[in-house]
Protein backbone atom coordinates (compact mmCIF):
# COMPACT_ATOMS: atom_id res chain seq x y z
CA UNK A 1 0.00 0.00 0.00
CA UNK A 2 2.72 2.57 0.90
CA UNK A 3 4.47 1.54 -2.41
CA UNK A 4 1.42 2.28 -4.52
CA UNK A 5 1.22 5.98 -2.66
CA UNK A 6 4.83 6.63 -3.67
CA UNK A 7 3.98 5.84 -7.03
CA UNK A 8 0.94 7.44 -7.54
CA UNK A 9 2.95 10.57 -5.80
CA UNK A 10 5.77 10.13 -8.01
CA UNK A 11 3.10 10.21 -10.77
CA UNK A 12 1.27 13.33 -9.57
CA UNK A 13 4.63 15.27 -9.21
CA UNK A 14 5.73 14.19 -12.40
CA UNK A 15 2.63 15.99 -14.01
CA UNK A 16 2.91 19.40 -12.03
CA UNK A 17 6.84 19.75 -12.89
CA UNK A 18 5.77 18.82 -16.86
CA UNK A 19 3.10 21.73 -16.45
CA UNK A 20 5.78 23.90 -14.50
CA UNK A 21 8.00 23.99 -17.54
CA UNK A 22 5.33 24.07 -20.29
CA UNK A 23 4.12 27.20 -18.22
CA UNK A 24 7.85 28.57 -18.03
CA UNK A 25 8.42 27.86 -21.76
CA UNK A 26 4.71 29.58 -22.85
CA UNK A 27 5.64 32.88 -20.56
CA UNK A 28 2.29 33.86 -20.59
CA UNK A 29 -0.34 33.32 -17.80
CA UNK A 30 -3.41 33.95 -20.23
CA UNK A 31 -2.17 30.68 -22.14
CA UNK A 32 -0.92 28.57 -19.24
CA UNK A 33 -0.68 30.16 -15.65
CA UNK A 34 1.73 28.38 -13.21
CA UNK A 35 0.12 26.34 -10.71
CA UNK A 36 0.71 28.46 -7.81
CA UNK A 37 -1.20 30.99 -9.26
CA UNK A 38 -4.92 29.39 -9.04
CA UNK A 39 -3.92 28.96 -5.26
CA UNK A 40 -5.39 32.86 -4.63
CA UNK A 41 -8.46 32.15 -7.20
CA UNK A 42 -9.42 29.00 -6.43
CA UNK A 43 -9.78 30.13 -2.10
CA UNK A 44 -11.26 33.09 -3.28
CA UNK A 45 -13.96 30.87 -4.99
CA UNK A 46 -14.10 28.76 -1.80
CA UNK A 47 -14.37 30.86 0.29
CA UNK A 48 -17.53 32.75 -1.37
CA UNK A 49 -19.20 29.40 -1.79
CA UNK A 50 -19.69 29.78 -5.52
CA UNK A 51 -17.21 26.76 -6.24
CA UNK A 52 -19.31 24.75 -3.52
CA UNK A 53 -22.61 25.79 -4.97
CA UNK A 54 -21.76 24.86 -8.42
CA UNK A 55 -20.03 21.43 -7.71
CA UNK A 56 -23.11 20.40 -6.13
CA UNK A 57 -24.94 21.05 -8.99
CA UNK A 58 -23.14 18.89 -10.84
CA UNK A 59 -22.36 16.30 -8.64
CA UNK A 60 -26.53 16.16 -7.77
CA UNK A 61 -26.83 15.60 -11.56
CA UNK A 62 -24.18 13.16 -12.15
CA UNK A 63 -25.72 11.10 -9.30
CA UNK A 64 -28.93 11.11 -11.02
CA UNK A 65 -27.37 10.26 -14.28
CA UNK A 66 -25.22 7.57 -12.75
CA UNK A 67 -28.14 5.88 -10.40
CA UNK A 68 -30.62 5.71 -13.50
CA UNK A 69 -27.84 4.64 -15.93
CA UNK A 70 -26.82 1.58 -14.12
CA UNK A 71 -30.21 0.84 -12.79
CA UNK A 72 -31.74 0.79 -16.18
CA UNK A 73 -28.50 -0.98 -18.19
CA UNK A 74 -28.15 -3.92 -15.77
CA UNK A 75 -31.61 -5.01 -16.40
CA UNK A 76 -30.93 -4.04 -20.50
CA UNK A 77 -27.87 -6.40 -20.40
CA UNK A 78 -28.99 -9.01 -18.25
CA UNK A 79 -32.41 -9.47 -20.38
CA UNK A 80 -30.20 -9.66 -23.23
CA UNK A 81 -27.80 -12.05 -21.89
CA UNK A 82 -29.86 -14.04 -20.24
CA UNK A 83 -32.41 -14.00 -23.17
CA UNK A 84 -31.35 -14.80 -27.05
CA UNK A 85 -35.12 -13.66 -28.39
CA UNK A 86 -34.73 -10.09 -26.49
CA UNK A 87 -31.04 -10.34 -27.18
CA UNK A 88 -31.60 -10.18 -31.42
CA UNK A 89 -34.69 -7.66 -31.18
CA UNK A 90 -32.68 -5.20 -28.56
CA UNK A 91 -29.03 -5.45 -30.20
CA UNK A 92 -30.01 -3.60 -33.60
CA UNK A 93 -31.05 -0.74 -30.90
CA UNK A 94 -28.06 -1.20 -28.63
CA UNK A 95 -25.78 -0.33 -32.01
CA UNK A 96 -27.78 2.70 -32.93
CA UNK A 97 -27.33 4.37 -29.37
CA UNK A 98 -23.71 3.37 -28.84
CA UNK A 99 -22.81 4.71 -32.08
CA UNK A 100 -24.99 8.17 -32.03
CA UNK A 101 -22.59 11.09 -30.62
CA UNK A 102 -23.94 12.21 -27.17
CA UNK A 103 -23.42 16.22 -28.59
CA UNK A 104 -26.55 14.93 -31.07
CA UNK A 105 -28.63 13.34 -27.89
CA UNK A 106 -28.03 16.20 -25.45
CA UNK A 107 -29.36 18.66 -28.24
CA UNK A 108 -32.24 16.50 -28.84
CA UNK A 109 -33.29 16.78 -25.81
CA UNK A 110 -33.04 20.14 -24.82
CA UNK A 111 -35.08 20.79 -28.34
CA UNK A 112 -37.78 18.04 -27.30
CA UNK A 113 -37.89 18.55 -23.64
CA UNK A 114 -36.39 21.72 -23.20
CA UNK A 115 -33.77 23.80 -21.24
CA UNK A 116 -34.88 21.56 -17.59
CA UNK A 117 -33.09 19.29 -15.24
CA UNK A 118 -35.14 16.48 -16.86
CA UNK A 119 -33.68 17.11 -20.64
CA UNK A 120 -30.31 17.16 -19.14
CA UNK A 121 -30.64 14.28 -16.89
CA UNK A 122 -32.38 12.23 -19.25
CA UNK A 123 -29.55 12.88 -22.28
CA UNK A 124 -26.46 11.87 -19.95
CA UNK A 125 -28.45 8.92 -18.74
CA UNK A 126 -29.25 7.83 -22.30
CA UNK A 127 -25.75 8.42 -23.28
CA UNK A 128 -24.63 5.66 -20.97
CA UNK A 129 -27.79 3.57 -20.50
CA UNK A 130 -25.71 1.45 -23.87
CA UNK A 131 -22.09 1.15 -22.65
CA UNK A 132 -23.31 -0.47 -18.81
CA UNK A 133 -26.13 -2.98 -20.85
CA UNK A 134 -23.55 -3.79 -23.09
CA UNK A 135 -21.07 -4.91 -20.50
CA UNK A 136 -23.53 -6.59 -18.19
CA UNK A 137 -25.05 -8.50 -21.48
CA UNK A 138 -20.68 -9.90 -21.72
CA UNK A 139 -21.08 -10.75 -18.01
CA UNK A 140 -24.47 -12.55 -18.31
CA UNK A 141 -23.23 -14.62 -20.84
CA UNK A 142 -20.52 -15.50 -18.97
CA UNK A 143 -22.04 -17.14 -16.16
CA UNK A 144 -21.67 -20.55 -15.35
CA UNK A 145 -24.45 -22.58 -16.49
CA UNK A 146 -24.07 -25.55 -13.57
CA UNK A 147 -24.62 -23.13 -11.13
CA UNK A 148 -27.28 -22.02 -12.83
CA UNK A 149 -28.68 -25.74 -13.02
CA UNK A 150 -28.00 -25.84 -9.20
CA UNK A 151 -30.58 -23.14 -8.61
CA UNK A 152 -33.22 -24.69 -10.47
CA UNK A 153 -32.67 -28.16 -9.23
CA UNK A 154 -33.65 -26.65 -5.37
CA UNK A 155 -36.12 -24.34 -6.50
CA UNK A 156 -34.19 -21.01 -5.32
CA UNK A 157 -36.71 -18.33 -5.50
CA UNK A 158 -36.07 -15.68 -7.80
CA UNK A 159 -34.90 -13.43 -5.30
CA UNK A 160 -32.71 -15.88 -3.77
CA UNK A 161 -31.06 -16.68 -7.13
CA UNK A 162 -30.04 -13.42 -8.23
CA UNK A 163 -28.83 -12.54 -4.48
CA UNK A 164 -26.66 -15.34 -4.57
CA UNK A 165 -25.47 -16.82 -7.94
CA UNK A 166 -26.31 -14.49 -10.38
CA UNK A 167 -25.32 -11.02 -9.13
CA UNK A 168 -21.86 -12.77 -7.62
CA UNK A 169 -20.57 -13.71 -10.79
CA UNK A 170 -21.46 -9.78 -12.42
CA UNK A 171 -20.11 -8.20 -9.57
CA UNK A 172 -16.98 -7.70 -11.64
CA UNK A 173 -18.87 -6.35 -14.63
CA UNK A 174 -21.16 -4.63 -12.93
CA UNK A 175 -18.33 -2.65 -11.05
CA UNK A 176 -16.61 -2.37 -14.58
CA UNK A 177 -19.22 -0.87 -15.77
CA UNK A 178 -19.44 1.27 -12.36
CA UNK A 179 -16.00 2.82 -12.88
CA UNK A 180 -16.04 3.52 -16.53
CA UNK A 181 -19.53 4.65 -16.39
CA UNK A 182 -19.05 7.86 -13.63
CA UNK A 183 -15.71 8.81 -15.55
CA UNK A 184 -18.20 9.01 -18.71
CA UNK A 185 -21.02 10.23 -17.19
CA UNK A 186 -19.37 13.45 -15.50
CA UNK A 187 -17.75 14.15 -18.90
CA UNK A 188 -21.34 14.53 -20.33
CA UNK A 189 -22.72 16.09 -17.45
CA UNK A 190 -20.46 19.00 -18.17
CA UNK A 191 -20.91 19.26 -21.59
CA UNK A 192 -25.34 19.25 -21.03
CA UNK A 193 -24.04 22.39 -18.52
CA UNK A 194 -21.82 23.88 -20.81
CA UNK A 195 -24.56 23.82 -23.55
CA UNK A 196 -28.06 24.73 -21.30
CA UNK A 197 -28.11 24.75 -17.89
CA UNK A 198 -27.49 28.25 -15.52
CA UNK A 199 -25.50 26.16 -12.72
CA UNK A 200 -22.72 24.00 -12.83
CA UNK A 201 -19.25 23.41 -13.48
CA UNK A 202 -19.91 23.53 -16.90
CA UNK A 203 -21.83 26.42 -17.40
CA UNK A 204 -19.10 28.07 -15.13
CA UNK A 205 -16.12 26.66 -17.53
CA UNK A 206 -18.49 28.03 -20.24
CA UNK A 207 -18.87 31.53 -18.62
CA UNK A 208 -14.98 31.58 -17.87
CA UNK A 209 -14.11 30.42 -21.44
CA UNK A 210 -16.21 33.50 -22.90
CA UNK A 211 -13.91 35.64 -21.08
CA UNK A 212 -11.05 34.04 -22.19
CA UNK A 213 -9.94 33.21 -18.61
CA UNK A 214 -7.75 30.20 -18.58
CA UNK A 215 -7.22 30.41 -15.14
CA UNK A 216 -10.89 29.89 -13.76
CA UNK A 217 -10.98 27.34 -16.43
CA UNK A 218 -8.62 25.57 -14.84
CA UNK A 219 -9.95 25.89 -11.37
CA UNK A 220 -13.60 24.86 -12.09
CA UNK A 221 -12.15 21.62 -13.88
CA UNK A 222 -9.34 20.14 -11.36
CA UNK A 223 -11.81 21.12 -8.70
CA UNK A 224 -14.53 18.71 -10.29
CA UNK A 225 -11.38 16.55 -11.27
CA UNK A 226 -10.39 15.77 -7.84
CA UNK A 227 -13.84 15.22 -6.18
CA UNK A 228 -14.09 12.22 -8.93
CA UNK A 229 -11.13 10.98 -7.96
CA UNK A 230 -11.88 10.72 -4.14
CA UNK A 231 -15.06 9.07 -5.49
CA UNK A 232 -13.08 6.72 -7.77
CA UNK A 233 -10.45 6.08 -4.69
CA UNK A 234 -12.75 6.03 -1.46
CA UNK A 235 -16.12 4.54 -2.95
CA UNK A 236 -15.64 2.81 -5.99
CA UNK A 237 -12.62 1.03 -5.80
CA UNK A 238 -13.14 -0.26 -1.95
CA UNK A 239 -16.78 -1.18 -2.98
CA UNK A 240 -15.02 -3.49 -5.91
CA UNK A 241 -12.26 -4.91 -3.71
CA UNK A 242 -15.12 -5.78 -1.54
CA UNK A 243 -17.38 -8.04 -4.03
CA UNK A 244 -14.36 -9.05 -5.49
CA UNK A 245 -13.24 -11.08 -1.98
CA UNK A 246 -15.48 -14.29 -2.56
CA UNK A 247 -13.06 -14.97 -5.56
CA UNK A 248 -10.14 -15.22 -3.33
Amino acid sequence: MTGRIAVTATSLAGFLLIWVAAATVSADPQILPAPWSLVGPFWDELRSGVLPYHLAWTLWRVAWAFVLAMGVGIALGLAMGRNPGVDRWLDPWLVVFLNLPALVLIVLCYLWIGLNETAAILAVTLNKIPNVATVIREGARALDPELDAMARVYRLPWATRMRHVVLPQLAPFVTGAARSGIAVIWKIVLVVEFLGRSNGVGFQIHLYFQLFDVRMVLIYAFSFIFVMLAVEWLVLQRWERRVRRWRT
